[in-house]
């Protein structure tokens, strides 16, 4: 049994931690608030000022997916993480779910100076911590000039300077998700649109652990054909100017500006999946009956949301860090027209945009890292790298609810992915193919090996 000290108690303030073991073994630490206090003696995983700690492996037993990327709830009076790759549920404590199958868990020790976890190495091998890493949940929003707003409870908030607008328009309480999804669709200022949509995951997020879930209105407000856009110069996507190779700081600048640009577009797509298609229900046809969406989808889809902000705001910011800013270049608004073409069907949707663009993005991102990182540009590393993290679960998220529908329709969910492409998807999908990253997400070669879409 080998003793792994993570570092001070004082020091470990964020909610999640990825631990890196010199045997090449990964584990999560969690650090959660104690559900119920005890009024004597405290466990040794507890500390007296009302935080708990649970260890556990951070690949899921199941497909491996990323147990620092889980979604928290609480259960029978104890947490309970789900796997974002396909749901799997699993006891912080004792690593069992509801599925048969159990996930290592390590006992957390946090009395004293310093956080250690006990851990069994294989063969008796001699281990010791690599990285002790922090689980990336930064936004760095600008906070308006007028009155103040109350911020999303985030695990760590970053923030920037001033910004020119003022402060963004919040909903009253008795706004239903649908009201929300067209506020945030219609608000144009990006500050504005980062914060609403982190402040929506937040609120929807609380609500449904309580008695009184937010409303969803379904079919009460209607989306905007087109998002508006503040202060940017639109030209076509052909009359792009190309960004270069990285090898300099113009070049960056130019690929960071157009990432954001996607990133802007992607908090709208996710939100306006949950509006657009809030009614949607199964074809009968083969079952005999139709099924409306889940809460479930929403949640995911808001969780995608949030994390497009996320993703905007780091841009954003190593923009300015750069001394340019979002807007300082063109931009061309081409993923919206997929939308438009997609706006019809949600499997339409789910195909073009969440496994087509979004897992295009998994087999660039790792050679624009590397460009960076050749660069010396350690900085936008970080970021673009907690981005393509992220994005593996946006893929996994289209591919988990494109299967419910084919499985509640009694279809195929490669040969409906592959019928959509064909018909709106303008262009090849071509080598190269991040298989491992696609693989994660659930997407296996079936999907898109020997095809191309319809012609540009």
């Amino acid at each position: 049994m080998a003793i792994i000290r993570l570092g001070l108690l004082s020091d470990i303030k964020q909610a999640r931690y990825v631990i890196h073991l010199s045997d090449k073994k990964r584990l999560v630490l969690f650090r959660l608030p104690v559900i119920n206090p005890a009024k004597n003696d405290r466990a040794a995983n507890e500390t007296d000022d009302g935080w708990t700690y649970y260890a556990m492996e951070a690949e899921c037993p199941h497909a491996g997916g990323p147990l620092q990327d889980s979604q928290v709830d609480i259960e029978d009076s104890a947490y309970v993480v789900s796997c974002p790759w396909h749901a799997y549920d699993f006891n912080v404590e004792t690593g069992e779910s509801s599925v048969g199958i159990k996930a290592c868990t390590f006992p957390v020790n946090v009395r004293g100076e310093y956080v250690t976890v006990q851990y069994m190495p294989d063969n008796g091998a001699d281990v010791s911590l690599v990285k002790f890493e922090p689980v990336s949940e930064k936004f760095k929003l600008k906070r308006g000039t007028g009155e103040d707003k109350t911020l999303p409870k985030l695990e760590e908030l970053s923030l920037a300077t001033q910004p020119e607008a003022g402060p963004a328009k919040y909903l009253d309480e008795n706004a239903t998700l649908c009201d929300w999804c067209a506020h945030i669709l219609n608000t144009a200022h990006p500050e504005h649109k980062i914060e609403l949509t982190a402040h929506l995951f937040s609120t929807f997020t609380e609500k449904e652990r309580s008695s009184s879930p937010m409303p969803l209105g379904r079919g009460t407000v209607s989306p905007p054909a087109k998002p508006p856009r503040e202060g940017l110069s639109e030209v076509q996507p052909w009359k792009m100017p190309k960004p270069g190779r990285g090898g300099t700081l113009k070049s960056r600048i130019a690929m960071l500006h157009s990432l954001a640009n996607v990133e802007l577009w992607a908090i709208d797509l996710a939100v306006d999946i949950c509006i657009r298609f809030a009614t949607f229900q199964t074809d009968p046809a083969s079952q005999g009956f139709s099924q409306e969406l889940p809460r479930a989808f929403f949640h995911d889809w808001l969780k995608v949301a949030n994390d497009e902000a996320k993703h905007f705001s780091l841009l954003r910011a190593r923009l300015e860090e750069m001394g340019s800013s979002f807007g300082a270049l063109p931009v061309h608004h081409g993923l919206w027209e997929s939308a438009t073409m997609t706006a019809h069907d949600l499997r339409a949707r789910i195909c073009i945009i969440a496994l087509v663009h979004e897992a295009r993005g998994l087999d660039v991102n790792p050679m624009t890292i590397e460009k960076f990182r050749n660069a010396g540009d350690d900085e936008s590393v970080q970021s673009l790298e907690v981005i393509h993290n992220d994005e593996i679960t946006h893929v996994t998220t289209g591919h988990r609810w494109l299967s419910w529908i084919c499985q509640e329709e009694g279809t195929d969910p490669v040969h409906v992915f592959r019928n959509n492409v064909r018909k709106y998807f303008k262009g090849n999908i071509r080598e190269p193919f991040n298989a491992e990253a696609r693989a994660q997400a659930g997407l296996d070669s079936r999907y898109y090996e020997a095809f191309q879409g319809v012609a540009a």
